[in-house]
């Protein structure tokens, strides 16, 4: 479709994209980059159970209602002004704003106006790309009645004006841009571009402009600041005195300012600064991991593994507590809590070591779930004397690192650091829930239990991990840091 008084097409399924990141966003509409891009397998069972959650949503309505199916915009209009009760794959088009739009499901309301209607796996409708998506349907159609919303968990919500200012943003901003004949700059966000189907083709112009934001810890509006002060590349930061370095956001104190400054000059020179001594705490270690689904259909996100490394006879014993049925989500709460009642009983000196504070939240939110919070044994992993020991913190305290990122795995396979591979290169927190997913749409016995060996091999190497981090980190106080 060819633009209409110079207003460039719009498409709200932009939004997700648009969202992250304006130079992904143009990439999408306007790259014609030559080379084929891969599905990421969790991007795909994402959209797979969208596709799932809409076909429920659909027969659900179905039962209340004659749903009729439009294949193309015409059709649409046509089953509009016939007073479809519910239009199933609606086409809206406006050629003089330049929109287009595709809702799942528009609603005749007893006012005798259409209603646009999306079945989302999200739980609230809080997310920018949501907001706009129906926001821009209520704009298609003209209407002031809110946007219907099926949420994952079942439960249904509205969006209505409060998503105007949003929207109106977004097609502002997507007129500008995709006028633009030059791709547009961005900045580096290791969560964001490690998983963008772009990151080949965005990464070596990051890294030929010394980038401010490749540095662990620069955000955007860090780098901004930075720049605004004269320091435009990772070599002017390496460079600078942070005695002489003004305050920018996120940069405020010597501590932070000199942190900066050696995490550029350990970009540039692959070297490892100590800040202050490492401290690790004294008593027997249980190295600890958990594996949760991030696609259960509520809020409550159902652990599936709980995994322990624990010392025995000198040798490291991988234990777990696996919970493959949500249903079974309390007993297996209950089956951890009894693991460390018995670790406990074996070892007063217990520290229970993890990665990051994902286990201890978890812990927490398991025990207002189940309204836990005064159990002996939640107030003895979560109480002042508690167990818990996250591995993240001395290495963030202590050390500044060549990396760009701080994940457990990010530490463990460099080279130069821990040096620790996983036996499967390709796994990952979302590789765990991609095969757990398979697990459990899987009918084949074989193959279930084949699943299930490669899901634990996993969370064993990620409790491998943690424990080849202890011993590196031990070994730097051994060398007096």
């Amino acid at each position: 479709m060819s633009e209409t008084k110079n207003y460039p097409i719009i498409k709200p399924s932009d939004a997700v994209a648009w969202s992250k990141c304006v130079r992904r966003v143009w990439l999408d509409n306007k790259g014609q980059l030559d080379y084929e891009q891969t599905e990421d397998p969790f991007d795909q069972l994402v959209k797979d159970k969208g596709l799932e959650h809409e076909e429920k949503i659909l027969k659900l309505l179905q039962r209340k209602y004659h749903v009729h199916k439009a294949s193309s915009v015409e059709e649409t209009h046509q089953l509009m002004a016939q007073n479809a009760e519910v239009i199933y794959q609606a086409q809206l088009r406006n050629d003089k704003e330049g929109f287009i739009g595709f809702p799942d499901f528009l609603i005749l309301n007893e006012s005798g106006e259409y209603q646009p209607a999306d079945a989302k796996l999200s739980l609230n409708t809080k997310k920018k790309s949501i907001q706009i998506q129906l926001g821009f349907y209520r704009k298609l159609l003209g209407v002031e009645l809110p946007a219907i919303v099926y949420l994952g968990d079942g439960s249904t919500s509205e969006i209505g004006d409060e998503a105007n200012a949003i929207t109106e943003k977004f097609i502002n901003e997507m007129r500008t841009l995709l006028k633009d004949k030059e791709e547009p700059s961005a900045r580096y966000s290791h969560s964001k571009c490690s998983s963008c189907e772009y990151y080949n083709h965005c990464k070596p112009k990051f890294d030929a402009t010394e980038e401010l934001s490749l540095i662990y810890g620069i955000q955007g509006r860090s780098a901004q600041g930075l720049e605004k002060i004269g320091i435009k590349s990772i070599t002017e930061l390496a460079n600078t005195d942070y005695d002489a370095l003004p305050d920018v956001p996120y940069l405020k104190g010597s501590l932070k300012k000199k942190r900066a400054i050696l995490q550029a000059q350990s970009y540039l020179n692959n070297k490892i600064y100590t800040i202050t001594p490492i401290n690790l705490p004294q008593g027997t270690w249980v190295h600890f991991d958990i594996e949760d689904n991030a696609l259960t259909a509520n809020i409550d996100k159902h652990v599936y593994l709980w995994g322990f490394l624990e010392p025995s006879n000198g040798d490291n014993k991988f234990e777990y507590v696996w919970t493959d049925k949500e249903e079974d989500d309390e007993k297996g709460w209950m089956a951890f809590l009894d693991k460390i009642e018995e670790y406990r009983s074996r070892y007063s000196d217990l520290i229970l070591a993890h990665f990051s504070q994902h286990e201890r939240t978890t812990t927490l939110a398991y025990a207002k779930r189940y309204s836990m919070e005064e159990n002996e044994t939640v107030k003895y992993l979560l109480g002042n004397d508690s167990p818990f020991f996250d591995m993240q913190k001395p290495v963030l305290e202590s050390l500044v690192l060549p990396l760009q990122s701080y994940g457990l795995k990010d530490i463990c396979k460099h080279r130069d650091l821990v040096n620790f591979q996983w036996e499967d290169a390709g796994t990952g927190g979302q590789w765990s829930i991609v095969q757990f997913n398979r697990y459990l749409e899987e009918k084949d016995i074989k193959i279930k239990e084949q699943l299930k060996k490669e899901i634990l091999g996993y969370n064993h190497d990620d409790v491998i991990a943690t424990f080849q981090l202890e011993k590196w980190l031990r070994s730097r106080i051994n060398n007096k840091n």
